[in-house]
């Protein structure tokens, strides 16, 4: 119950730093974000365990292919990763889609696909979480903060 309340933290934080680092252009098409968020969307947590020999490459790819995704999918609003501080081997993924077929479309990618079979022998388990929004207009406050 504790770590949900923290949940909008997380991605307002994440986003922030992304709206930092983009052009007038990029800042202009998450504009699209502020608009009502789709009854469909996709919102996914994924635990997963990387095996200790192979974190540092694990984290590098990762962090490749969550950047893309978000850059470059209009449908991929978030791919937040994160690894318990105590057990860095234990990574987390908060994941939000547009909708179903956003999310069809991003495990489609080339970046993904590359992510997926360059990573296989990594991981030690994968659970993934879907997850029901609460309060999904106070996740679109989160959002319009970034304009």
């Amino acid at each position: 119950m504790r770590k949900t309340k923290f949940l909008p933290w997380i991605i307002f934080i994440f986003m922030m730093a992304i709206a930092s680092k983009m052009n007038a252009q990029e800042k202009a098409q998450v504009q699209v974000i502020s608009k009502p968020l789709d009854t469909d969307m996709m919102v996914r947590i994924a635990e997963i365990e990387i095996l200790p020999e192979y974190l540092e490459e694990y984290k590098a790819i990762l962090k490749e292919e969550s950047s893309e995704s978000v850059k470059i999918e209009p449908g991929v609003i978030c791919i937040f990763p994160m690894y318990q501080k105590e057990n860095p081997t234990q990574i987390r993924l908060v994941e939000i889609y547009a909708s179903k077929a956003a999310y069809q479309a991003h495990i489609q990618s080339p970046h993904f696909q590359h992510y997926k079979t360059a990573t296989l022998k990594m991981v030690k388990s994968l659970k993934l979480i879907e997850m029901g929004t609460i309060d999904s207009e106070s996740m679109q406050e989160i959002f319009k903060k970034l304009k």
